[in-house]
């Protein structure tokens, strides 16, 4: 599987056929930083390589759907600003998204994600 870039594409979800606009953070300064200090989000975040994220001084509750190296989502959690997710040891990305939006996208355990490039 290619390495991805801190960037922007678009995200896939492949039983549904619904895309939206992606960001893409690999870099450990990239990670880090994710979604704080921000108000909202249009489309999702990519977190790679990562098994785990948390909420601190977030300022708005999100979707959190942990990939397998495959992009298959193990599991969906909402979480609200002030928690820690527990890390799930088989998930080598994270998808982060505003709260509810997977849902509406069709987001769900066993079902799979693509990276497209920005169209």
């Amino acid at each position: 599987m290619a390495r991805h870039q801190d960037g922007f594409a678009q995200l896939h979800v492949v039983s549904s056929g619904m895309i939206t606009p992606l960001e893409i953070a690999s870099s450990y300064r990239a990670r880090t930083r994710g979604l704080l200090g921000r108000d909202s989000l249009t489309g999702a975040l990519l977190l790679t390589p990562a098994s785990g994220v948390h909420t601190w001084r977030m300022r708005f509750p999100i979707d959190v759907a942990y990939l397998d190296r495959h992009f298959t989502v193990l599991t969906v959690r909402t979480m609200r600003p002030g928690r820690l997710g527990l890390p799930r040891i088989r998930a080598r990305h994270v998808l982060e998204s505003a709260a509810g939006a997977m849902a509406e996208w069709g987001v769900a355990p066993g079902v799979r994600v693509e990276i497209l490039p920005s169209g």
